[in-house]
């Protein structure tokens, strides 16, 4: 049984207390909610966690690829496992977060990235899902990193959409019970329009849990969607 956890949190810069600021607070539970699922991930005992996100285009990348959060006002870079040794740079900031909830975690598995473009194809999710599932000589988990829509409110990225409340439902739902082929009939043009950056790492978590070929079972614990993106916490693992 390779794949043997996967755990699915946000990436908001904002979930990194230096990059909020004093507003640090108001993300209190977003970010315990994370902590919660990365420990449960960890508790797996993974040889290598994938930490899976959104991404310029489709690459894997290696333990020692970093990126930095001088974007968001922090001058801060961070790796995605290994710190000695020469890396690219580039990380995305899904990858990032991503890296940065291990690190808080205290991992001390190989960690390696697999960024995955906005407009990746459904099949070639699929695809990239089953490669990372089918390394029969390790444990593999996922930390699958993605926001769903920013267009939840006036005050949103996207401003309001009323499509974007029944999409997000539909997703924590999907999240919750561990359901892959509602995952993978997520429509690619409608994620789009609501600006939702999760659905093509979501489908990643599905094609592997596919190849799996066995039953998983899912729980979500967050569900919220402050100022206007919904962000969502879940784990899954074997039934």
């Amino acid at each position: 049984m390779p794949l043997v956890a996967a755990a699915v949190c946000p990436h908001p810069p904002l979930i990194v207390p230096d990059v909020a600021g004093s507003a640090a607070s108001e993300l209190d539970d977003l970010r315990a909610a994370c902590d919660a699922a990365v420990g449960r991930l960890l508790a797996a005992e993974p040889d290598v966690v994938y930490v899976v996100g959104g991404g310029p285009e489709t690459v894997r990348h290696g333990a020692a690829d970093y990126g930095s959060l001088r974007p968001y006002g922090v001058d801060r870079s961070i790796h995605l496992s290994k710190v000695n040794c020469g890396g690219r740079p580039g990380l995305p900031l899904s990858l990032q977060i991503g890296a940065w909830l291990m690190h808080r975690g205290g991992a001390e598995c190989l960690r390696l990235g697999q960024a995955v473009a906005p407009d990746e194809p459904t099949d070639g999710c699929i695809r990239i899902g089953a490669a990372l599932a089918d390394q029969p000589d390790r444990r593999v988990a996922l930390l699958v990193m993605g926001d769903g829509s920013a267009c939840r409110g006036e005050k949103a990225p996207g401003y309001d959409d009323p499509r974007a409340r029944p999409y997000d439902d539909g997703v924590a739902t999907t999240l919750a019970g561990a359901d892959t082929e509602a995952l993978l009939g997520l429509d690619p043009v409608l994620s789009a329009e609501l600006l939702v950056a999760g659905r093509a790492s979501w489908q990643v978590l599905a094609g592997a849990v596919r190849a799996d070929g066995v039953a998983w079972r899912g729980e979500l614990t967050y569900h919220a969607a402050p100022y206007g993106v919904a962000y969502f916490v879940a784990n899954w693992a074997p039934a």
